[in-house]
């Protein structure tokens, strides 16, 4: 019988029942694939992260849905270094995930808690919208970009909050790039209460039909408002019905810098 350690963790939040919830393994090695994502789908939630130590201050990281290994995910990595910092004693400033798809990420404690993190940001560029993605979104957007995923703006955050997309068609649609499926999308308006940008994620094409709190959208959200907006910090707001999260973002070149809160809800063991 094997006992690992598992934490459970509201991400992108201020407090429990906000953000989006992750599970953090931290492991002494990667168990076999087929191991991490069973654990992941018992889990059930959006993302389940192990962590590796890999030397002073770094760790390996990976990412699991219930479904697939997913290239990218902020807001379990933001978990991940919440609980380094907050359950597990880490005193640096700065943790470095080591990742398959990703590269390096950097997660720096600020002074007032928050933590920023370091992420790629990928190209984006326009893209024509079909009358199939419009039919499956239940909404004609005003304008969309290819990238990482499908983005596409609507009007007002009024627009964005009443989608009410097929998930079945939206599976089969939208943007690929390297490690991501198609059924990935991010739809979004500028503006909203407080917000530079009011968003939602569908992400079927992970086995997600809706995502609370995206970092990886994020990234390519910050990209889209920085070069067709003007915009490059800003205040995003994630219009999950029921939950909701705050990310800054902020464009720095090639790396997109986000921030946010994360609390602990659950700890204990998962036994194999």
């Amino acid at each position: 019988m094997l006992s690992l350690p598992f934490f459970q963790v509201d991400a992108f939040a201020a407090k429990a029942f906000e953000g989006n919830q992750a599970c953090v393994m931290p492991l002494d090695a990667f168990l076999p694939d087929e191991t991490l994502l069973a654990i992941a789908a018992e889990n059930n939630v959006a993302e389940t992260a192990y962590i590796v130590p890999a030397g002073e201050g770094i760790w390996k990281l990976r990412w699991f849905t219930p479904a697939v290994e997913v290239p990218l995910c902020g807001h379990a990595t933001l978990a991940s270094a919440h609980v380094l910092f907050s359950q597990l004693g880490f005193t640096g400033e700065t943790i470095a995930f080591d990742t398959v798809k990703s590269g390096r990420l950097l997660v720096k404690r600020l002074a007032d808690d928050r933590l920023e993190m370091d992420f790629p940001s990928a190209p984006i560029r326009p893209v024509p919208v079909t009358d199939d993605i419009a039919a499956a979104l239940g909404a004609r957007p005003v304008e969309a970009w290819g990238g990482m995923f499908f983005a596409a703006r609507f009007e007002t955050p009024d627009d964005v909050r009443a989608l009410k997309p097929d998930q079945r068609a939206l599976k089969t649609l939208g943007a690929t790039s390297d490690g991501w499926d198609r059924g990935n999308f991010g739809c979004f308006a500028l503006g909203g209460d407080g917000a530079d940008a009011t968003s939602r994620f569908f992400a079927p094409g992970s086995g997600i039909d809706e995502d609370p709190a995206t970092g990886s959208w994020h990234t390519m959200l910050s990209r889209i408002l920085a070069e067709n907006f003007g915009k490059p910090a800003a205040r995003c707001y994630q219009a999950y019905p029921g939950r909701g999260a705050w990310v800054g973002v902020k464009l720095e070149g090639d790396r997109c810098k986000l921030t946010g809160n994360a609390v602990t809800v659950i700890e204990g063991r998962f036994t194999l």
